[in-house]
Parts: structure tokens; C-alpha cells; sequence
């Protein structure tokens, strides 16, 4: 997206990305963005939830209008209506996917070895 972020904005048109990681969007250097903190997949809030959003939206269009300076990033100020870890726990799925428990014995057997070799 960051790309595609300047190549609009080379060619006149404004954009403003909206993020869950705001650090990233700072290192790739967008020309705006709304950092948002809420859980991954869910970038303008909770599925059915209009009003929140169309307030994380009006809170995007409100960056781009008013942002004066080059890689301008604001937090927005809405806030997940659950405490995160029960908002992590509940977009989480209960079982590994199959290649994620077919690789997590051979990434937690790997990351031993780096501790008995005193690679943290």
C-alpha cells in the first residue's frame, strides 16, 4: 500500500493509509496515515459496527485534509470496545492451521538451540 501510496500521490492524488502499525508506515514513508489499535484485520473497527467505521473514515478524510507536512501520521482516538487480550483471544483461531503445526516444533526446537548457544 505504501507504494501505491506515492505512486498516486506523484501522479496528484491524495491518499491516506490507515494502519494497525504506524512504526512501518513511518520506515516506508507514507504522505499521511491514521494509525488505529485495533486488532489485525479489522482496520476501520468491528464487523456490522457503522458507526465506528464511519467514525475511523471521517477521522482518515480528517488527516487528509489537514495534514501540511510530508509522512504526517496521527493517532486516531477510537478505541477498541474490548480489553486486547480478549480481543487478540477472540480473533485467534482455536486450532493451528496445518503448515503452522506441522513448522511450530521444528521454530520452538530452533529457537532452544539459539538459547543453549547464547543467540537471544
Amino acid at each position: 500500500m505504501p507504494v501505491l501510496a506515492r505512486t498516486l500521490e506523484a501522479h496528484g492524488l491524495s491518499t491516506v493509509l490507515v494502519t494497525m502499525m504506524p512504526y512501518w508506515a513511518e520506515k516506508v514513508g507514507v504522505p499521511r496515515a491514521l494509525a488505529v489499535e485495533f486488532p489485525f484485520g479489522h482496520t476501520l473497527g468491528q464487523p456490522g459496527n457503522v458507526a465506528q467505521q464511519m467514525g475511523v473514515i471521517r477521522e482518515a478524510l480528517a488527516v487528509l485534509e489537514t495534514a501540511v507536512a510530508p509522512a504526517t501520521i496521527i493517532h486516531s482516538s477510537a478505541t477498541w470496545p474490548q480489553p486486547t487480550a480478549a480481543a487478540i483471544k477472540g480473533w485467534q483461531p482455536t486450532h493451528p492451521s496445518p503448515i503452522i503445526a506441522e513448522l511450530a516444533p521444528q521454530f520452538r526446537e530452533m529457537l532452544r538451540q539459539r538459547r543453549r548457544d547464547g543467540n537471544r
